[in-house]
């Protein structure tokens, strides 16, 4: 297994930072935001009621009932209880679903660009990657696609929508048809839903939670508080998927974390029953993530060599610099590495998503951030416009 890119990126930024230098961080996909005062008003509640002991391993109920709950009311989606199981953070989400499913030597379809870890975890069960190339559909993931990708040993298929790191939306009428192509072989789904709320308008939020049981057998959600609660460091998530599926994951996390933070599973569970504040307060780190994007996308355009499109979900800009490819600079690795020690402005190198060649900004930040970047870069390449907005 390879270490993560973007954790690694970050790891310099702090580092240029301890040595005094004004550094802009577009690396790492955390918000900006602090967690909503009304859920660690809830954590302290837990902690007051004694809730500091081991819970079940797959979650404490008025966890595993809340998740279910909250599911109904968004989404209409008809979930049991015992199809949820609580994980530390999505990331365990998504191991747990796949370290129970996956052998030596299965085929997991990724479509590319991905998160760089989805194809670590592959590693890590033994099974083989094999990569579906998504660009000549701007990087949105096609059923067409998904079927000509399916070998004799396809297990499984991870989709990311809102992806990370294009910020790409895959239409649910498209995700239906995916998610039951694969069904009809035989083939498991997991979807990574962890941007699942931040989606812009006029883009769609789905959750595969809401297909028929016969379809939803094959699927497990993987769901996270960190991005849409501004949760990252309480380490909180979960799986749904079938009942069988749930007790294997269960019986693996029984052997490693045990279970997420008991009063961390509290507050979770009281903000998802209080989904009516916990909504306003997404609705809100929307609106803004939103505005950032309606100003930093057509920015970074004006930058020479730049060319990034309009992403419909998430927090990222992911910026085709090819054109900038060349003696100067060899790969995109080496642009970021000028935009480090020139700008003191830190992204994320595309290779590590397997999209060489392009770059990855977070727009988790301030507006006066995104500004700063912005400038410090165009003095670096130059920009096709005389002033930016």
């Amino acid at each position: 297994m390879n270490t993560s890119s973007t954790l690694k990126a970050a790891q310099t930024a702090a580092a240029l930072r301890e040595q005094g230098h004004s550094v802009i961080d577009l690396t790492v996909g955390e918000p900006d935001f602090d967690t909503p005062q009304f859920i660690k008003e809830y954590a302290w509640e837990g902690l007051q009621k004694g809730l500091t002991k081991y819970t079940a391993s797959s979650g404490m109920k008025p966890f595993t009932h809340a998740v279910a709950d909250f599911y109904k009311g968004e989404f209409g989606a008809s979930i049991d209880p015992s199809e949820v199981v609580a994980s530390c953070g999505g990331k365990q989400a998504l191991f747990n679903a796949a370290c129970t499913l996956l052998n030596p030597g299965d085929d997991v379809l990724i479509p590319k660009p991905y998160w760089v870890t989805f194809p670590e975890i592959v590693t890590f069960c033994g099974a083989n990657s094999v990569f579906i190339d998504t660009e000549e559909t701007d990087f949105v993931l096609t059923a067409d696609q998904v079927k000509d990708a399916i070998t004799d040993k396809t297990r499984l298929l991870v989709v990311n929508s809102p992806s990370n790191p294009s910020g790409r939306v895959i239409p649910s009428s498209e995700m239906r048809k995916i998610i039951e192509a694969c069904v009809e072989r035989g083939i498991y789904v997991l979807t990574d839903e962890c941007y699942l709320f931040f989606a812009y308008p006029p883009g769609e939020v789905f959750t595969s939670a809401v297909l028929p049981p016969e379809v939803r057998d094959y699927v497990c959600v993987a769901g996270s508080f960190s991005k849409t609660f501004a949760m990252t460091g309480w380490r909180i998530g979960y799986t749904i998927a079938n009942q069988a599926w749930s007790k294997e994951m269960i019986k693996l996390q029984s052997h490693s974390a045990t279970h997420p933070t008991s009063f961390v599973q509290y507050a979770c569970a009281r903000a998802m029953e209080n989904a009516s504040e916990s909504m306003a307060a997404v609705k809100s780190m929307l609106s803004e993530y939103e505005r950032r994007r309606d100003w930093l996308i057509p920015a970074l355009n004006t930058i020479d060599g730049f060319k990034c499109g309009m992403p419909e979900g998430a927090f990222y800009a992911f910026v085709d610099v090819r054109h900038l490819l060349g003696d100067r600079f060899p790969t995109s690795a080496d642009v970021a590495d000028v935009m480090l020690t020139e700008a003191h402005t830190v992204v994320t190198d595309g290779t590590g998503f397997g999209a060489p060649g392009f770059l990855r900004f977070s727009y988790a930040t301030s507006m006066e951030n995104l500004h700063t970047a912005v400038e410090r870069l165009s003095k670096i390449f130059g920009t096709r416009a005389a002033n930016v907005a």
